[in-house]
Parts: C-alpha cells; sequence; structure tokens
C-alpha cells in the first residue's frame, strides 16, 4: 500500500508501541496539526483505529504545594535535629507538625527515638543536601504527569503520596491510536506527496510527475461573523450621533449619597420615591461626604418650600436610581467655574431600582440622561431635542403627555408607538428653579432622561427587556 513519508513515521512508530495516546504521537517528530491530519488518513485506510480512553492524571493536592513550597514535614524535622533540636517535645514547640516529620523519619529508617530523644542513622546526613524521592516525584508531578509516564519505582512513591493526600487523581477522557491488523501486515511503500503548492514547485514543474494530494472538499455550513453584541452596537451609535450634535458626555458613581440623587434634584425627604421599594440602599454605616455650602443651600430651598429636610437621610449611600444624579454634579461644577456654558451633556449608564421582573421590567437598566444649559432656551427646544432623539431607535410615531416630577416644572412624558401601541420611554422637562438656584444658574436648564433599554427593543423588535442581555449565541447572530 503506498502511504506518505509522514503516514510511514506513524506507523512505524504504533508497530513498535501497537497503542499510543494521540498526543504522544509527538515523540515522532511530529506536530499536533500534522499528526490530527494523517490519523484521519490512516483511519480512512483502515491502518489504524481511534477510540475514547480514560487515562489517570496526577495532580499537586493544596497540601502537596504547600509542602512543595515550604518542605515536606520529614524534610523540616531533619533540618531542625541537624541544627540541634533532637528532644521530641522541644521539635513539637518549633513545628507543629513535626509528629508527621517524625513518623515519616522512622519509616525511612533515618532515625531511631530512645527515651523521647532522636537519633539518626548513618545515611540521614545525605539527604540535607539531597531531595526525598518523594520531593522529586512531587516537582514531577507540579508540572504535571500521567501515570504511564511513571517508572515503576516511581508509582510505588507515588502510592505513598496519594494515601497522604499530597497527590489527587484525576480521570481523563483522550484518544488512543491503535495499528490494526492490516496496518501491521500491510507492506507500505512511500509514495512522496505534493501538500501544499509553492513557487519552486510550479517554477520546476514539479506537479506535472509528482501526486498532488486529494483534499475532500466539504459544504462547511454557514458561516457568522463575529459581532458586536448588538445592546452594545446600539448604545455606542446612540453616543457617536449625540456627541455629534455637540453633546459632551459625563459619567457618574454607581454607588450615589443619596444627596445627589434626590435632594440636589428638589425631591422631598417625604417622597415615595425614596422608600426602600424604589431605591437600593447599601448597608453601610458609613455617610457620604458634601461640600458644606452646597449642602446648606440645598437644605435650605427644601426647608422654604417643603418645611422639612432629612439630614441623615440625604446622606445615606445608596445604588444610583436615575442617571440625573449626573446632571446634578455637572450643575454643581458649573457652579464652581469647572464647566463653561453654554452645555450640551449627556450620560449613557446603568440605574438600578426594586421592580418585580418581567418581559417590560428590569431591576437595572441603561438611562439616556441629557440637560442642555444656556441663555436662550425654551419648552419648545426641549420637545425639538426628544423629537430627534428618539428617531435614532427608528420611532416613527412620538406622543407627549404632561406630567408631574419633583424636579421639572413644565414636565413631559415621552411616549414612542411599539407595534401597535404607545409606550413610555422616558420623561423630560425644565429644571426648577429650586434645582438650579443652589447653583447659581437663573436661567432654563433642559432635560431628559429616557430608559434605553425600551428604545433598543423598539429598534430591533426585542418582546422581552431581559433578552437585551441574552447570552444566546443563537439568538445574537441575528440581531
Amino acid at each position: 500500500m503506498k502511504v506518505s513519508k509522514e503516514e510511514k513515521i506513524i506507523l512505524d512508530y504504533l508497530k513498535e508501541k501497537k497503542e499510543e495516546y494521540i498526543d504522544n504521537l509527538i515523540y515522532t517528530g511530529l506536530n499536533k496539526g500534522q499528526i490530527e491530519r494523517i490519523c484521519q488518513e490512516l483511519l480512512a485506510k483502515k491502518l489504524i483505529s481511534i477510540e475514547v480512553a480514560e487515562r489517570k492524571k496526577f495532580e499537586l493536592s493544596e497540601e502537596g504545594k504547600e509542602y512543595l513550597e515550604k518542605g515536606l514535614p520529614e524534610r523540616i524535622v531533619l533540618n531542625l535535629i541537624f541544627s540541634g533540636v533532637n528532644d521530641v517535645g522541644n521539635l513539637s514547640l518549633k513545628y507543629e507538625k513535626a509528629n508527621i516529620g517524625i513518623i515519616w523519619l522512622k519509616n525511612k529508617g533515618l532515625i531511631k527515638i530512645i527515651r523521647g530523644s532522636i537519633e539518626v542513622e548513618k545515611d540521614a546526613e545525605k539527604y540535607l543536601n539531597e531531595k526525598f524521592p518523594e520531593e522529586i516525584l512531587l516537582e514531577k508531578i507540579r508540572l504535571g504527569i500521567y501515570e504511564e509516564n511513571l517508572s515503576e519505582e516511581e508509582k510505588n512513591i507515588l502510592e505513598n503520596l496519594l494515601k497522604r493526600k499530597l497527590v489527587v487523581e484525576k480521570i481523563e477522557k483522550i484518544r488512543k491510536v491503535k495499528i490494526t491488523e492490516i496496518g501491521l501486515k500491510e507492506e507500505l511503500e512511500i509514495e512522496e506527496e505534493i501538500t501544499q503548492l509553492t513557487p519552486e514547485i510550479l517554477f520546476k514543474k514539479e506537479w506535472k510527475y509528482k501526486k498532488l494530494k486529494e483534499y475532500e472538499l466539504i459544504d462547511a455550513g454557514k458561516k457568522y461573523v463575529a459581532k458586536e453584541h448588538f445592546y452594545n452596537r446600539i448604545i455606542k451609535e446612540v453616543r457617536e450621533f449625540l456627541i455629534s450634535l455637540g453633546f459632551r458626555e459625563f459619567k457618574g458613581p454607581i454607588v450615589e449619597i443619596n444627596f445627589w440623587n434626590c435632594d440636589a434634584l428638589f425631591m422631598p425627604s417625604f417622597h415615595p420615591a425614596r422608600d426602600i421599594h424604589d431605591i437600593f440602599y447599601v448597608e453601610t454605616e458609613k455617610k457620604g461626604k458634601v461640600e458644606k455650602e452646597i449642602f446648606e443651600k440645598v437644605k435650605n430651598e427644601h426647608l422654604k418650600y417643603w418645611k422639612e429636610f432629612d439630614e441623615e437621610l440625604s446622606k445615606q449611600i445608596i445604588l444610583r436610581s436615575q442617571n440625573t444624579a449626573i446632571s446634578a454634579r455637572v450643575l454643581y461644577l458649573i457652579s464652581k467655574g469647572k464647566i463653561k456654558i453654554p452645555l450640551k451633556m449627556f450620560a449613557i449608564d446603568r440605574v438600578f431600582r426594586p421592580d418585580t421582573i418581567d418581559a417590560k421590567h428590569f431591576i437595572e437598566f441603561d438611562q439616556l440622561e441629557g440637560i442642555v444649559v444656556d441663555e436662550d432656551l425654551s419648552f419648545v427646544n426641549l420637545l425639538g431635542y426628544l423629537k430627534e432623539l428618539v428617531k435614532i431607535f427608528g420611532a416613527k410615531e412620538v406622543k407627549f403627555k404632561p406630567a408631574y416630577f419633583p424636579f421639572t416644572e413644565p414636565s413631559v412624558e415621552v411616549y414612542v408607538k411599539i407595534k401597535n401601541s404607545y409606550v413610555e420611554v422616558g420623561g423630560a422637562g425644565i429644571f426648577r428653579e429650586e434645582v438650579t438656584r443652589p447653583f447659581g444658574i437663573d436661567f432654563p436648564v433642559l432635560a431628559w432622561g429616557m430608559g434605553i433599554g425600551r428604545l433598543v427593543m423598539l429598534k430591533t423588535n426585542v418582546n422581552d427587556i431581559r433578552d437585551l442581555m441574552s447570552q444566546n449565541i443563537e439568538f445574537l447572530r441575528n440581531k
């Protein structure tokens, strides 16, 4: 039978071994890629068989790793003995595992105990400079070793290491290659094949008188190109759109202070949206810190209008429930002269609210927050921005309804048509004077917050908000 040079190398190796684990065929000098290919070809010619077999592999236990690093108990005890500590009681005081070390030194015939005192045998001293056989094997096992790679002597040492629970045994599934009766009896003739065309082969026209390797071409099926998660991709598109309109992106902390999330936005201390059913409170005795001047200004606005301000509640640490907290921090930076106006800002980030999880609600979601700060703005400008924003997500029909929010007046809710019904996607308005006054701003500030998840659902025809975080490959391939 005609075979390639590489096929003969593997067959000759298997004639000697009869069978071998497939990864051990690297000892033939061929690389893994060649071995896989050649074995498939030999299998097709019925010269070998391949079956799945179990293989024992040995690894160090946690205790084995510790002993390899710090020394076996018998090693530590032997060093202590030669340093002058030869009393059993003193050894126990010096080393907590002295008894284990003493037992193994006795088993090895390296020490004997007479009336509580230890005497060393003549072979003991050599192990001050030489490693114990167990130490040598532990080092080998650390690098990874299989049962077939062990000598008979090492197998005996391994048995003790397993009893001492310094080594653990694992079973692996691996392919085993066996030479068949045909492979053993068949006379083989090497036939040189061209497996790869090179400029030299083409120039010398070797392809005319040498055999070209045959390849079986099969339909590999549909190919899927790697791509970004559709949810991340759309958020990136929104970000790029807003930046193209002159908006600047801002970030803020997820673990927030109640002050920025609620109080700076003129949400009263008694407002139901501050209840534990609407905000995640962080279990900690720590309190948030806010610059005294702005804290007092916000506090006075609350006292003047609401006649109430809970300082302890204001300083509690929470998970941010709205990205409007970022807008409040931006207003503060404007008041400090760290950001210049006019300003158009936005934030796309995660917020958290206790809720019953269903197809339209989740306990965490991304919110698109935005404010426009300029001296010559009106409510009409706000509606214009909102109409443009929802167009990014493919919304063709949008409605506005009057609404109430603690921090804006006038306020509006934004609804877009998804399939046959209108769905609320956000709220907007002009910040109240009580919000902007503590920051020294005496002109309109347009503001909005939108749930990006629902807008992405509109754009992608996803019916369940939980699918926005899907890791289902088949689902994601079609988005």
